[in-house]
């Protein structure tokens, strides 16, 4: 038995830890000069 508690911390932290690794590929697709569309900027949709 696991306590929810447990669960639902390794949860959160996959999803922490897919959330910055779409940030980096973003980011080093930007430095090489790949656009990959509509993107959020501080909570903003912002489209190219």
């Amino acid at each position: 038995m696991v306590r929810p508690y447990v669960v639902a911390h390794e949860r959160a932290e996959r999803r922490l830890r897919r959330l910055r690794r779409q940030r980096r590929r973003t980011l080093w697709l930007a430095v090489h000069g790949i656009d990959i569309g509509p993107r959020v900027i501080h909570g903003v949709r912002v489209v190219a």
